[in-house]
């Protein structure tokens, strides 16, 4: 074991099997693990006989200890970071002690495994050659829909985590800015006894989480498909014209109809026209 090394060491989702003996070994050698619930980690550490001493390192403790851990890294310990689950620092504590550790000529072993996005978007079907990872949407639906319109014209295949009880309005959020033709999944408790993929359209989705409340709990990675096409060059001057007379989803509905233009698109257009407009005024 290298003194004076950090590693971040990924841990299993759900299934146990999926920890690797690589990962086992360094938690066993190094001096510390910092893990972000003492209490949730146990529960592995105990399962493979691992007896190195553990403290918490999350988002309320990270910043203020940072200092600490650098100066036993300094001094030649070694420590290992852990999460709760899966690849630490993915929505994860963590960032603030990588990048002082290396800041500070600390060496960083990545010790990779198990990454709920990465094995959501290899069973989803959906492009995988560029992606983009958003995290968690905002949980008021005006903010949601507002980072969901900067992600509008995004070609690159999407990828959120969400909450059990907001992925509904999420879907329904996203059926309205990124429009009702695009692709999405839903990947459930990967790994888990209650592991589930399932894929559908956005116009689609709602309804069909609505049909089971088990479809709606658990840990939920969800991705929606990129945008595929440009506004059509009709779409503004007809889009103006019904904004005169319609609301802003009948306008928008209309311009679709009457151009063929994608909603997502229309939407983000009437966004941009009707904020023109109060600019103006």
């Amino acid at each position: 074991m290298p003194d004076g090394s950090l590693f971040i060491v990924a841990t299993p989702i759900g299934n146990l099997q999926d920890m690797s003996a690589r990962a086992i070994e360094v938690l066993q050698e190094v001096d510390l693990i910092l893990a972000e619930d003492t209490r949730n980690s146990l529960r592995l550490l105990q399962h493979f006989s691992i007896q190195t001493r553990m403290v918490a390192c999350h988002e309320h403790n990270e910043k203020a200890s940072v200092q600490k851990w650098l100066e036993k890294l300094q001094s030649g310990a070694s420590l290992a970071l852990i999460s709760d689950a899966g690849t630490p620092l993915i929505s994860d504590p963590g960032y603030q002690l990588v990048a002082a550790a290396q800041l500070a000529g600390i060496t960083v072993h990545p010790i990779p495994g198990a990454c709920s996005i990465i094995a959501a978007l290899s069973v989803s079907g959906l492009p995988s050659d560029r992606f983009v990872f958003e995290g968690f949407l905002p949980a008021k639906s005006q903010a949601r829909r507002k980072r969901l319109l900067g992600l509008s014209e995004e070609a690159r295949t999407l990828l959120f985590l969400e909450a059990p009880h907001r992925v509904l309005d999420s879907v329904r959020d996203m059926q309205q800015v990124l429009g009702e033709e695009r692709r999405a999944v839903i990947a459930r408790e990967l790994t888990k006894t209650f592991e589930s993929v399932h894929s559908e359209l956005l116009a689609d989705l709602p309804a069909w989480l609505e049909q089971d409340e088990y479809r709606t709990r658990g840990e939920i990675v969800l991705l929606v498909e990129g945008a595929t096409e440009q506004p059509d060059d009709r779409s503004e001057p007809v889009l103006k014209v019904l904004l005169e007379y319609l609301p802003l989803s009948q306008a928008v509905a209309a311009t679709c109809q009457i151009t063929g233009g994608k909603r997502n698109q229309i939407y983000r257009l009437a966004m941009d026209l009707q904020a023109g407009e109060s600019e103006s005024k």
